[in-house]
């Protein structure tokens, strides 16, 4: 082993993306609390050959600036967690740079070339990637919100949230992707329905947008909140409801939910709202729904995680659900631990 007094030394792959960064940190938790591995961030920053499909890159450092190569040096680590296609061939690279004695679990589908080379591949069964010996499926995305994470942000959060009135219903909020629109129709349309189910259950909504959301959809959600509410607006780092936040209040919401209404836009937001006991309930319009995140939601209903949001609230829990455990686990079986 690479790491010091015999523990295994791991490097995540972190390449500024908020989705992945969460999945590997998520994977690299649970493995620290199982094992007591050391753990190095090697921050990756790509060039313009970095766009390049990774069978012209290769397994090499060729897709990274100067600056992100300077650490990839030797002591070479025992693990290497990584996300997304293009931290693929820099996984790779570190493999073959130590003989292939570095384990590669790489998350999501890291392209065509050289998938053999990876020893798992978590992939999201929605995601239909072909199988193989080195593929373990999965139930939505790994994240870092578990029972300790969100017992840490109550403690944070209680005396800033506790004064609204429950049940108190997290409402998280995603916005357009690369292939459909989040419009404000949309928007007031859930804004409506959240409030009227806050309304009838006597409760109150906590709500945050995302980087993703827009202005005019935002401004059009707001417009339809009447009950006791906190709205977050991500980037003001302020509240509509005149409450100043000085942080994103994300994990307060959850850790102090009775309930989670949350967008299907997000494999990672539904996969954490899901993390929580509570009701869990999922926002989809269709025409603000590809069909991969169809099978998501479908397969979070089938397995009693979440529900459709039909606009009224009703008490009902479920397991949390966080595949970064599962995939801590299968690392451990597969490197003899």
């Amino acid at each position: 082993m690479n790491g010091q007094g015999g523990a295994p030394l791991i490097w995540l792959l972190i390449d500024g993306r908020a989705g992945n960064e969460s999945q590997c940190r998520g994977v690299a938790d649970a493995l620290r609390l199982q094992m007591g591995y050391r753990i190095q961030v090697q921050d990756l920053e790509y060039n313009a050959k970095g766009a390049l499909p990774n069978f012209i890159i290769g397994a090499s450092f060729g897709g990274l600036t100067a600056s992100s190569r300077v650490n990839l040096v030797p002591p070479w680590p025992d693990l290497v967690i990584a996300a997304g296609r293009r931290s693929a061939p820099v996984a790779r690279n570190i493999k073959a740079s130590n003989g292939g004695r570095t384990f590669l679990a790489q998350i999501m589908y890291p392209g065509d070339a050289g998938t053999d080379e990876f020893d798992l591949i978590a992939v999201p069964s929605h995601d239909r990637f072909p199988g193989g010996p080195n593929v373990l499926r999965i139930t939505g995305a790994p994240h870092r919100v578990t029972e300790r994470t969100l017992a840490a942000a109550k403690g944070d959060w209680s005396e800033r949230l506790e004064h609204l009135p429950a049940p108190r219903i997290a409402l998280i909020v995603g916005g357009s992707t690369k292939r459909r629109t989040f419009t404000e129709a949309m928007a007031a349309e859930l804004g409506g329905m959240a409030n009227a189910m806050a309304a009838d259950a006597g409760g109150s909504l906590m709500v945050t947008t995302s980087r993703r959301t827009g202005d005019g959809p935002a401004d059009a959600l707001a417009s339809q909140l009447t009950v006791a509410h906190v709205m977050y607006r991500w980037g003001r780092g302020s509240s509509d409801s005149g409450q100043a936040f000085d942080e994103n209040p994300y994990m307060g919401y959850l850790a102090m939910a009775d309930g989670v209404v949350v967008t299907g836009d997000s494999v990672s937001m539904c996969s954490e709202a899901c993390a929580t006991e509570g009701p869990v309930y999922i926002f989809a319009p269709k025409k603000a729904t590809t069909l991969k995140h169809g099978r998501l939601h479908r397969e979070l209903f089938d397995a009693g995680h979440a529900r459709p949001f039909e606009g009224k609230f009703e008490a009902w829990s479920h397991p949390r659900l966080n595949a970064a455990g599962q995939i801590a686990d299968e690392i451990r079986r597969r490197m003899g631990f």
